[in-house]
């Protein structure tokens, strides 16, 4: 199913490393004619890393879309039943923002869009960066795979010598996998060896 004239929720978390791997991709949507909507966590606004300033990113993710990012819960919660999306996408998302996610928590903007979508049986799609989807967060990720209405980036070990617990999603297949979930399909494989991409 086409992205054109879709409303798509883009959550960002606080896996600064990635970022430079997402916005490509959030470009390509609205290229392709969605209306993407930033929603941001107080950790991507004011966190500073070797990886760029969270006002910087905010102002980018601002410019690209078009739209202004919310950034509180507030604002969020009409993302279900007053201004449903089509989609929404959370990418990346990080072990800690995964665990609350698969545990029900409530406690940023994007979890919130991610709940208020899921009230409308809508898809949410998930493009994980952790360094322990295979440690004490395999749990959560194994509950939010068998959940209804969730779906996944394909994603692998990024590191398995040195972190041998870590899994990061493929973000370049963000495209296919949104477009899979509107159909209600999951993209496959969902595990691959990301590692051994160039």
């Amino acid at each position: 199913m086409s992205v054109k004239g879709k409303r798509i929720g883009f959550g960002l978390t606080g896996s600064h490393c990635t970022y430079d791997a997402v916005f490509p991709e959030i470009e390509r949507l609205v290229k392709e004619g969605a209306d993407v909507i930033p929603v941001v966590t107080s950790t991507v606004m004011n966190t500073v890393t070797r990886f760029g300033d969270g006002e910087d990113w905010i102002k980018r993710i601002e410019e690209v879309t078009g739209n202004a990012a919310v950034d509180t819960i507030v604002k969020a919660e009409p993302l279900g039943p007053k201004l449903p999306l089509d989609c929404m996408v959370i990418a990346p998302l990080t072990g800690n923002s995964m665990s609350k996610f698969a545990n029900a928590m409530t406690d940023s903007p994007v979890l919130m869009a991610a709940k208020a979508t899921l009230r409308n049986h809508r898809p949410v799609v998930l493009g994980i960066s952790t360094n322990d989807a295979l440690g004490l967060n395999g749990v959560n990720l194994m509950r939010l795979i068998s959940t209804k209405d969730i779906y996944f980036i394909p994603f692998g070990q990024d590191d398995p010598e040195k972190k041998p617990k870590s899994m990061v999603a493929r973000m370049n297949r963000l495209m296919d996998t949104v477009e899979a979930a509107m159909e209600g399909k999951q993209l496959q494989p969902v595990v691959v060896e990301r590692y051994l991409d160039s």
